[in-house]
C-alpha cells in the first residue's frame, strides 16, 4: 500500500485591494458649486433678516414705552442718559446736519439731517409728555431749507415748557432761526453761530453746453417763466428780482431775530450781514445768553422745569424705521460739512436758504 504524503494547505491568498474612489462627475461639480454659491447668498440674507427683526423689536418695544408715557401716538426711540429710571425728565432733541422738509427717501443715505417732518411730530410728543418737564434742543446744523426753518421754530414757539438751546459745534442761519424759539441759549466757548442771511444758488451751465454744441429749446408762456435757467445766464433784472425777493425774506429772518433776543430791529440789521460770530462775539453781542457745555443746558433746564434733585435725562430721537434707523446709528457723527454739494440737500430745483453755505 502506498504511502501517502503529508497535506500541505496551499497559502492564503491575498485581499484584494480596494477599488480606488471613481472623481466626481461634471454633473456633481457643478450642483456643488451652485451649492456653494446659493450658501454664499444666503448665509448674509439670513444674518440680515435676523437683525432686521432685533430692529423691529425694538421698535416696538419703544413705541410701547412711548404709548405709555404720553397720549400720542407718535413713535420715538429714547436713549437714558443719566439720573433716575423714571421720573421728572429733562428731553434733549438733537438737531443735527442741514434743515430739511422731508426725511431721506433713500434708505442708505444715512448722512445725518434735520427734518422738520420728523422733529415737529417729536417736539409734539413730547409736550404731551407729562413726564418731561423741560427740553433741551441740542443744535449742530449749518442751517437750510426756509420752509423748513420757519415750520420747527414755530413748532417749537407752541411749546408751553422751558426750551434750553444748547449749541454745538455749528448753529448758524436757520440753525441760529429755529433757537430763536428758545428761553435761554447756551453755546460751546467754540460755537460758530449767527449767519443771519439768507442765499439762493442757481447753477449756469451755457458755457458748458456750448462747448459741447448742446442747446435747450425752451418754450415758455409768460417770459418769465423760466428765471434762473439752468440753460442760459441770467438778465440783470432776473437778478434784481430775485435780489428783492431775497431781501423780503432776510427781514423776517431780521424779525425773528428781534423778537426772540428782544431788540431793536435796527440794532439786528447791523449784525445781519450774514457772517458767523464765534459764541465768545455772540455772547457779547447778545446773541446768546451764555458759555457753556451740554451739562449746564441741562442744569439750567432742570432749574426751569422745578426739577427737585438729580433729574431723569433722556435723548429723544424721531420714529425712524427700523432700517433707517439702523443706517443712521452706522454713520459717522460729522457726516456733514457746510460745504454742501449741489443739489443735496436742497432737491433738484434751487430753492431760498437760511444756510451758512461758504
Amino acid at each position: 500500500m502506498a504511502s501517502s504524503s503529508p497535506y500541505t494547505p496551499s497559502p492564503p491568498r491575498p485581499a484584494p485591494r480596494p477599488a480606488p474612489a471613481a472623481g466626481p462627475g461634471p454633473a456633481s461639480l457643478a450642483r456643488w458649486s451652485l451649492l456653494g454659491v446659493a450658501l454664499g447668498f444666503l448665509l448674509p440674507a439670513c444674518g440680515l433678516s435676523m437683525l432686521m427683526f432685533s430692529c423691529f423689536a425694538g421698535a416696538a418695544v419703544s413705541g410701547m414705552r412711548g404709548a405709555a408715557a404720553a397720549p400720542v401716538t407718535t413713535t420715538v426711540y429714547s436713549e437714558h442718559v443719566s439720573g433716575p429710571p423714571a421720573g421728572p425728565t429733562v428731553a434733549i432733541v438733537q438737531v443735527q446736519g442741514p434743515i430739511v422738509s422731508a426725511s431721506a427717501s433713500n434708505p442708505w443715505n444715512a448722512a445725518p439731517q434735520a427734518a422738520a417732518e420728523d422733529i415737529i411730530p417729536l417736539v409734539q410728543h413730547l409736550e404731551a409728555d407729562p413726564n418731561v418737564k423741560a427740553i433741551v434742543l441740542h443744535i449742530n446744523s449749518p442751517g437750510g431749507s426756509v420752509v423748513a426753518s420757519d415750520r420747527i421754530y414755530h413748532a417749537l414757539d407752541q411749546v408751553n415748557k422751558p426750551l434750553i438751546v444748547y449749541m454745538d459745534e455749528v448753529a448758524a442761519s436757520g440753525g441760529y432761526y429755529i433757537s430763536m424759539a428758545a428761553d435761554t441759549i447756551i453755546a460751546n466757548p467754540n460755537t460758530l453761530t449767527g449767519s443771519i442771511g439768507v442765499i439762493a444758488v442757481f447753477l449756469n451751465a451755457q458755457g458748458l453746453m456750448e462747448k459741447i454744441g448742446l442747446e435747450a429749446e425752451v418754450i415758455t408762456a409768460g417770459e418769465a417763466k423760466d428765471m434762473g435757467s439752468v440753460y442760459r445766464a441770467m438778465r440783470p433784472e432776473e437778478r434784481a428780482y430775485f435780489e428783492d425777493l431775497l431781501r423780503a425774506v432776510h427781514t423776517n429772518f431780521i424779525q425773528v431775530v428781534a423778537q426772540g433776543r428782544d431788540m431793536e430791529v435796527d440794532r439786528v440789521r447791523e449784525l445781519a450781514d450774514g457772517r458767523v460770530y464765534l459764541a465768545q462775539d455772540a455772547l457779547e453781542l447778545g446773541l446768546i445768553d451764555a458759555l457753556g457745555y451740554e451739562g449746564d443746558a441741562v442744569a439750567q433746564a432742570a432749574k426751569m422745569g422745578h426739577i427737585e434733585g438729580e433729574p431723569r435725562v433722556v435723548r429723544y430721537y424721531p420714529g425712524y424705521s427700523p432700517l433707517a434707523a439702523l443706517l443712521r446709528g452706522a454713520a459717522p457723527a460729522s457726516g456733514w460739512s457746510a460745504a454742501l454739494p449741489w443739489p443735496e440737500p436742497v432737491g433738484q430745483a434751487p430753492t431760498l436758504l437760511y444756510m451758512w453755505w461758504p
